[in-house]
């Protein structure tokens, strides 16, 4: 057959490529596809309304299209094996036709054909397919290249402009910096800040929180304000001793979205100094506080606690309390993380925090259970009486789970030795082919079908109907 002539090939090809944003080997390999899908199409379309269609799954798997682009047009080219008598004239040829041509042909080789319809013959239904299919694929390579692209970033933290919003969420348009087109993320309702005024092009710094894989959406990312590597990523950027390492942060415990409105946002920092001589509390600060004012402001008025990291325990639980001042940290069960912490009459209430936010985020910031006690009716005696109770009750919980996992490895030592034992006695057809491997015997030949008998094939994925697309998706198609 002739070279089916697609005049401006190249420049269609160029074309793609920049409105994509993809290779232009990429955009080749999707036509490429997308014409043998068209020629598949257009096979299957001979047999409408005359019989079933009688072609298998992967019935064209030996079909490819190959691309001229100096004479801009295709050929579709079919490998076929070279037999005596021909049972499939798609896969199969007969060795009188080949030696025509190639008297050294020999059976078992494989040749390659041109099988290319003529181009009046192609029909308007693979031609459509071939323009869906086509935008598909290129579709998939650009989620494929945004996966790629954000999947790996060193630095989670971007910089978003919003775009339009859908339900409660917030569709953003981002950019890795990589040189590469802004893509859509979404920023959904609970990683939002109560404080942020989300208006039409409006920039914001977000958190890269996930690239997942979405069913017929392909990779979509989703981004955060509420996320603790956010409030990491501000203090490293407005704080020179961190990027250095002479401080580090060691713990970061946020609540921006509160159970309650009457609470606004808030987030406690735990810092500490590598350098002796640094103070990492004042570093985070900064001068009459410009440091953390402007992560503060990044944050839209989210209260920060910047505390001192300590590896005494009580010390730690001390500070992790501020801004209330603590009399006394009794570590009543080092061994369960719960502890009393003793504070004056006039501090109860600065160390609890409005809702117990204050206290919530410092059992958060520090792994223990706190317990705030007033310093003046702090009964010791009893206090240790029911803490005893509780320090009972809880290592009788963790014999009663060691006790548990204990019997149920026994039980599945029990039923691994059941199973070994049947298999002894009633060994499996692939214990038994493994044993005879192990003796050098040839294993026992497959069963034959009998006569007439045909073999059991996988069912035949059903056909969806494809619609034609316009022309303005190609290649001017806004994908994100």
């Amino acid at each position: 057959m002739a070279l089916v002539l697609l005049p401006g090939l190249n420049n269609l090809i160029e074309d793609i490529s920049d409105e994509k944003k993809l290779a232009p080997q990429v955009v080749e390999a999707a036509l490429r596809e997308a014409l043998l899908k068209g020629y598949e199409r257009y096979r299957r379309t001979l047999y409408l309304g005359i019989s079933e269609d009688p072609f298998e799954e992967d019935y064209f798997s030996n079909f490819d299209v190959a691309l001229d682009l100096e004479e801009e047009g295709y050929r579709v080219l079919a490998s076929k094996i070279i037999v005596e008598e021909v049972e499939s004239d798609d896969h199969q040829i007969a060795i009188e036709e080949v030696r025509q041509v190639a008297e050294d042909a020999q059976i078992g080789d494989t040749v390659v054909l041109d099988v290319t319809p003529e181009k009046d013959d192609f029909g308007r239904m693979a031609a459509a397919t071939t323009k869906q299919v086509l935008a598909q694929k290129l579709r998939d390579q650009q989620r494929r290249m945004i996966q790629e692209e954000f999947a790996d970033l060193e630095d989670p933290v971007l910089t978003a402009r919003v775009i339009r919003f859908e339900r409660q969420s917030v569709i953003m348009a981002v950019s890795s910096g990589l040189g590469r087109p802004e893509v859509e993320a979404e920023l959904p309702r609970r990683d939002q800040l109560p404080n942020d005024n989300y208006r039409a092009n409006a920039t914001f710094k977000v958190f890269l929180k996930e690239v997942s894989e979405v069913p017929r959406r392909g990779p979509q990312l989703f981004v955060s304000r509420a996320n603790a590597g956010l409030v990491v990523y501000l203090f490293e950027n407005e704080v020179p001793e961190i990027q250095e390492g002479s401080v580090r942060i060691v713990a970061v415990a946020r609540e921006a979205n509160p159970p309650s409105r009457a609470v606004g946002p808030r987030t406690k920092v735990a810092v500490d100094s590598v350098e002796r001589e640094v103070d990492p509390v004042g570093a985070c600060i900064g001068a009459r506080g410009s440091r953390i004012q402007q992560v503060v402001n990044e944050l839209r008025g989210e209260k920060i606690d910047v505390i001192r990291w300590s590896p005494d325990p009580a010390q730690y639980l001390a500070n992790s309390l501020s801004p209330a001042r603590v009399e006394m940290v009794r570590l009543v069960d080092p061994e369960g993380h719960h502890a009393h912490v003793l504070v004056p009459h006039d501090q109860l209430s600065l160390a609890i925090g409005r809702e117990g936010q204050n206290v919530r985020l410092a059992a958060r910031l520090t792994g223990w259970k706190i317990d705030i006690k007033n310093a003046q009716e702090y009964d010791q005696v009893s206090e240790d009486q029911t803490v005893a109770a509780l320090i009972a009750q809880r290592q009788e919980e963790e014999a009663l789970q060691a006790e548990a996992e204990a019997r149920l490895e026994a039980e599945q030592a029990t039923r691994a030795e059941e199973d070994a034992r049947l298999r002894e006695l009633y060994p499996l057809p692939e214990d038994e082919e493994s044993y005879d491997l192990e003796d050098g015997e040839e294993g026992a030949p497959a069963e034959e079908p009998a006569e007439g008998q045909a073999e059991s094939q996988p069912e035949e994925a059903a056909e969806v109907p494809i619609e034609a697309v316009d022309d303005d998706d190609l290649p001017g198609e806004d994908v994100r």
